[in-house]
């Protein structure tokens, strides 16, 4: 499963290959209640078909509108505006809750998206800049740190997994996690040292190692922009695993089992691993948010969901109720970016 913004940049290739015009959209800056953060991509081709997004929608009937009735006549980058005032929300027949600032990006074999797409293919993070005055494209490698950028004279976006996400043991709940990761932006490593499940491992796009999990992780130089998932049910190959990922800088570390299972866990990392308080604490288990989850692919959501939020930082409590999560985070209600300018 590609994530959004990879399935944006393949399909604008394949639209350039067969001779259509296509532009690509950026999401620069947002005021007010925005649906897609900023550097959420879209793109659109002469014939009014779209992939990715840039709002909840209204900006996107709108585009295709144009692109209809106009073509796409752009020949260099522009900035496009889509506000609020009631003017507008009147003329479009739209609601209105926001602003949102995009780039727009005529597209051309001078857009190196094929250099890009092979660069993403080999694992790279790569920076793409966009010269906003004359269109000109150039690649360089990217930090995981890095951010984009924005300037009056140029646009730099970051393209390539900056997330890594192992996942220990390659059982079929792995295969759900790992899918919804890898369309999540991860670069995912499953580990199994037992041939038995790894030889009916096919989850394409996941790098498979067949080594013992403590050593895999001590290999991988785990950061503070990586997580890692053991699902084997197995304390030799899970308790090694996740004493060293308890010891590294990982922002989530978690374990599945019922809650008896984990507080036994945690009680051999405590006596035979020789773990801090404080570094258990950090391990998550029984491993997910609490959502009813039965199914491998229930309990994969459940998992990812309470990964996004310590990715987020957002408070596992407030995490299972959005309304209620939101009221205490002193976040308004939310609306839609909708009427247009510019």
């Amino acid at each position: 499963m590609d994530n959004i913004d990879l399935e944006v940049l393949k399909t604008s290739s394949q639209w350039l290959a067969a001779g259509l015009r296509c532009e690509l959209v950026t999401v620069l800056k947002t005021w007010g209640s925005s649906p897609r953060p900023e550097g959420s991509m879209l793109a659109i081709c002469e014939d009014g078909r779209v992939v990715g997004s840039v709002s909840g929608g209204c900006i996107e009937d709108d585009m295709i509108d144009r692109a209809r009735r106009e073509g796409l006549a752009r020949t260099q980058p522009g900035i496009v505006t889509y506000g609020m005032t009631a003017d507008e929300a009147h003329r479009f027949g739209l609601p209105c809750g926001g602003t949102i600032e995009l780039s727009v990006e005529p597209l051309s074999v001078a857009s190196k998206l094929d250099e890009l797409l092979q660069k993403l293919a080999d694992g790279q993070l790569v920076a793409r800049r966009l010269d906003l005055q004359t269109g000109d494209v150039s690649l360089s490698i990217a930090l995981p740190s890095q951010s984009m950028q924005v300037s009056s004279s140029a646009l730099v976006t970051l393209h390539g997994p900056r997330w890594r996400l192992l996942i220990i043991g390659a059982g079929q709940l792995s295969s759900f996690v790992a899918q919804i990761a890898q369309g999540m932006d991860y670069a995912v490593t499953v580990c199994d040292p037992r041939e038995e499940y790894r030889d009916s491992w096919h989850v394409a796009g996941v790098e498979l190692a067949t080594g013992m999990p403590d050593d895999v992780v001590q290999a991988m130089k785990l950061d503070s922009r990586c997580a890692v998932i053991a699902l084997t049910h197995d304390p030799k190959l899970d308790d090694l695993a996740l004493m060293e990922a308890l010891r590294s800088e990982a922002f989530y570390v978690g374990a599945i089992g019922s809650r008896l299972n984990n507080q036994r866990r945690r009680e051999r990392l405590a006596e035979h691993f020789d773990l801090s308080q404080e570094q258990l604490a950090r391990l998550h288990g029984p491993i997910g948010l609490y959502i009813g989850s039965k199914t491998p692919p229930e309990i994969a959501i459940s998992i990812l969901a309470e990964l996004t939020a310590v990715k987020n930082a957002v408070p596992i409590q407030l995490a299972n109720n959005v309304a209620e999560a939101k009221s205490q985070l002193g976040m308004p209600p939310t609306g839609e970016v909708c009427a247009i300018s510019g």
